[in-house]
């Protein structure tokens, strides 16, 4: 029986994923959930599990290429015999799939000379197929080229299947300092300075002026996830009328109760983070105050039934928002359980699609990296996100007696979506999360 394995979607905005490394050859027999293929998107880096038990008879893409969610990226074959191989379509054609499913402000000017047989024209002939080969590449590579000012690919010695220009073959390029030796866009002549902001921005109607780089700068091509990252935060900023309320909260009281069960919580294998105790307090506020748990989609508010709450987990040079769902039918034990095996599995590129998408709220842990507070950005299509500054001992004053004391407290700062949540709702919210987490019992 035919299975097919497609390209999954890693978080609600992700539109696209880079394969990175097939783990299986075809022919190779695979188990249920067992990883076939390393991909990466603008969220993380996974390893892609087969759905069912088979021989891999087909690789529809390569190493490198980019499609979009949901495309078939290999065939499995139930019944086939170990060591069955169909030809694929990716070895015939390598540049298909990540050509045609690249976006078409992605192709920059080497595709666009590529595509109309300039870059391969011999004697005023149609380029051959090895030559297209050579001028195909990738989003990112095509990426690259354009910051660099390089409109013919086929100037490259390719390392990949057929002749193709990888990744690490264009940066070698660069480095030599072969990207000097072209005329830049427009004709102009291309020395230090990179090519604008705009250039590099698809869909941003924005001109900033070109960086101009000395000879101790190191340059980097910003990555894919850094890329949508970055798109995604300036989208939310355009969309969302963002609000802020900020309030410091006592964590006396949590850290009592934190030391009296972190050992037996420990014994049940379970690691108790400050950040259950959030996680719980907010679910329980999002029960009380479902309007800050919603979503916008055009002229609608959606008010959402379940209680997912997103936790942010900081990854090397990137970060993921996996989701605890039904965060509000979970004691605090069953919080701290999901919350840990959640950031482990995330620093270990275990998690599946389904555990990266559906928040309806998100919680962004800047604390733990020692700040007073974060203003964080909305996650959209969500309304409203908390991000905790670091627990620290600060000298307050007890509002009844007038006492000071030093306390161990925390400053939370709430951005919400002044569309749908007013300023009055958003500070009876996080009242209600402070009250929560200062009188703990």
């Amino acid at each position: 029986m035919r299975i097919e394995v497609v390209m999954p979607q890693m978080g609600e905005s992700v539109t696209e994923g880079t394969v990175t490394q097939w783990l299986k050859e075809p022919g190779e027999y695979v188990e249920r959930d067992e990883p076939i293929l390393e991909i990466t998107t603008d969220k993380v880096d996974a390893e892609v599990p087969s759905p069912q038990a088979g021989v891999l008879v087909e690789r529809l893409v390569e190493a490198g290429a980019t499609v979009e969610i949901n495309t078939v990226v290999a065939i499995l074959d139930s019944e086939a015999e170990e060591g069955a191989v169909v030809e694929s379509a990716a070895a015939a054609e390598p540049s298909q799939t990540s050509t045609s499913s690249a976006p078409a402000t992605a192709a920059a000017p080497a595709m666009a000379a590529a595509s109309n047989g300039a870059a391969g024209k011999s004697n005023g002939q149609f380029p051959s197929r090895a030559e297209l080969r050579r001028t195909r590449s990738t989003p990112l590579v095509r990426r690259i080229a354009a910051e660099h000012g390089i409109q013919d690919l086929s100037r490259i010695d390719g390392s990949g299947m057929s002749g193709r220009v990888t990744k690490e073959d264009i940066l070698a390029f660069i480095d030599a300092g072969g990207h000097r030796e072209q005329p830049a866009l427009n004709g102009q002549t291309n020395g230090h300075a990179k090519a604008p902001a705009a250039a590099r921005s698809p869909g941003r109607d924005i001109h900033l002026p070109p960086v101009n780089v000395g000879d101790r700068d190191r340059v980097e091509p910003m990555g894919p996830q850094r890329q949508a990252i970055a798109d995604h935060m300036i989208a939310s900023r355009a969309t969302s009328a963002h609000a802020h309320t900020i309030h410091e909260i006592d964590f006396s009281q949590v850290a009592k109760v934190r030391q009296q069960l972190r050992g037996d919580y420990a014994d049940r294998g379970v690691k108790l983070t400050y950040t259950a105790f959030i996680v719980k307090a907010m679910a329980d506020a999002l029960q009380e105050y479902p309007v800050v748990n919603a979503s916008i989609d055009g002229d609608d508010l959606v008010y959402r039934g379940d209680i997912n709450i997103g936790v942010a987990v900081a990854l090397d040079g990137s970060l993921i928002v996996p989701v605890v769902r039904n965060a509000d039918e979970l004691n605090l034990l069953g919080i701290a359980r999901k919350i840990g095996d959640l950031a482990q599995r995330a620093r270990n590129k275990k998690l599946s699609p389904d555990e990266v998408r559906g928040g309806t709220f998100t919680l962004s842990n800047h604390g733990i990296f020692g700040p007073e507070f974060g203003v964080p950005i909305i996650n959209q299509p969500q309304t409203a996100i908390v991000s905790t500054g670091a627990i620290k001992k600060r000298v307050v004053v007890d509002q009844d007696t007038d006492a000071i004391m030093v306390r161990p407290t925390a400053i939370f700062c709430m951005s919400f979506d002044h569309r749908s949540i007013d300023g009055a709702t958003a500070d009876l919210f996080l009242a209600h999360v402070r009250q929560t987490l200062e009188n703990w019992v």
